[in-house]
């Protein structure tokens, strides 16, 4: 009889510990969204200033994507020759 209701204590204690830690978890998603939310409404948004300088091209130079283009080139012909059995 002793065993069983040590069982018993042992699932109410384990029961007990998984709904304060699902609790705790609850508690904690909702305050990171309300926090989140409450950053994103109160945090001014930021103002573009123009420097005056031109920004750098976005794309490389042409002749540097043929140099970076013919290296993967030779990459992936060796890898597949090296793995052709």
């Amino acid at each position: 009889m002793q065993d069983l209701e040590l069982l018993q204590d042992g699932l109410a204690l384990m029961a007990l510990g998984m709904g304060v830690v699902f609790v705790f978890l609850t508690i904690l998603v909702i305050s990171v969204t309300l926090m989140s939310k409450l950053v994103g409404h109160f945090q001014p948004v930021p103002i573009a200033v123009d420097t005056g300088k031109k920004s750098s091209p976005s794309s490389p130079p042409a002749a540097q994507s043929d140099e970076v283009r013919a290296v993967i080139s030779a990459a992936v012909h060796r890898y597949r020759s090296t793995r052709r059995r």
